[in-house]
């Protein structure tokens, strides 16, 4: 898609809009920096510097940002993030409360699954419909290689629980890494196709808290596509892509399915509509940028709803073109992939 400079007399005085004519219309938010994983390709061995407790948003302000974002900004779609989500006593109530709003937005979790099996029930008794789960191998000495922990078999109880609750469709999200598990995409492929869950790879991006990220050791979404293709027979699905991240393709003719988001190497940043709040309260209009604007001094400072949602217009217009990986001049953003959220 081309992008098109919407001219400044265009100004948007009600949606969530940037200067390029894209509607931020799926909102992520943060819900805690904290994980109880160490995954190589997210954060080091020892964790990190969490954030200080007093300047994580409390949950009504996580459910008065949402509920602005939805009833005055255009918000159809809410996504629950970390940092590990689950972790957050709150959740359940943040969720019950969204999925109180009207307009109701599509309330998702995307979580490792680690406690899923305890929460599920609850959490779709509360309005959640439906999860996304991390899992990069269906072998459990992977997985611990991976991720420092020997919780395979939690994230597994985890997904089934998740599909017994009705938070369908369960998906899952996974990165292959080179000299890792880039060996194991179709074995995980059928994995999922056995148990009925949806499986999205996903590029490893330059979110590391580590700095460690590189192209050349990035295993690309071609690369993902020719080995599931040395097992099953990949079709283009016929469904519009539309918005979503994922190229999906039919598994040996439907209606299993798998999806590849390359947003490495096939950005889709031309009809992107995400828009995501830290944990913090900090508006972020892109995964890569390294600008932030700040809500929640906003908040604790008496603002009222319509100078906050002004503010996130502001902030949302000043969203680029694209991520600008290919660009020379690109840098990491300082925050790692567990201060943003997904």
């Amino acid at each position: 898609m081309q992008l098109v400079a919407t001219p400044a007399l265009a100004r948007p005085t009600s949606a969530l809009l940037d200067s390029y004519g894209r509607a931020g219309t799926d909102l992520r938010v943060s819900l805690t920096d904290r994980c109880n994983l160490r995954c190589s390709y997210c954060m080091p061995a020892e964790g990190l510097d969490w954030l200080p407790n007093a300047d994580v948003l409390t949950d009504d302000e996580v459910v008065r940002l949402i509920t602005i974002a939805v009833q005055r900004l255009g918000v159809l779609e809410v996504r629950f993030t970390g940092g590990e989500p689950l972790i957050r006593r709150g959740l359940t109530d943040i969720v019950a409360r969204t999925a109180r709003l009207e307009p109701r937005p599509h309330i998702s979790v995307t979580t490792n699954g680690i406690g899923l099996e305890r929460v599920a029930p609850a959490l779709a008794a509360a309005g959640l419909d439906r999860v996304n789960v991390s899992l990069d191998t269906v072998r459990p000495d992977t997985f611990r290689a991976i991720t420092r922990r020997d919780r395979f078999d939690d994230v597994v109880r985890g997904l089934a629980a998740a599909a017994a609750a009705g938070l369908s469709p369960v998906k899952v999200n996974a990165v292959l890494l080179r000299g890792s598990n880039d060996d194991q995409a179709a074995e995980l492929l059928g994995w999922c196709l056995a148990h009925g869950y949806e499986l999205r790879f996903i590029e490893q991006m330059p979110l590391d808290a580590q700095h460690g990220w590189s192209r050349e050791a990035m295993i690309t979404a071609d690369e993902i596509l020719t080995a599931l293709r040395s097992t099953y027979d990949l079709t283009p699905h016929p469904a519009e892509r539309g918005s979503a991240p994922a190229e999906l393709f039919l598994v040996n003719g439907g209606p299993g399915t798998v999806g590849v988001i390359g947003s490495v190497t096939r950005p889709f940043c031309g009809d992107c509509d995400r828009v995501r709040l830290t944990a913090d309260g900090q508006v972020r209009n892109c995964l890569f940028a390294r600008e932030e604007s700040d809500l929640r001094t906003a908040l604790r400072s008496g603002a009222d709803d319509a100078e906050i949602a002004a503010r996130w217009r502001r902030a949302m217009w000043t969203k680029r073109a694209g991520h600008g990986i290919d660009d020379e001049s690109f840098l990491q953003p300082t925050r790692p992939m567990s201060a943003i959220g997904g």
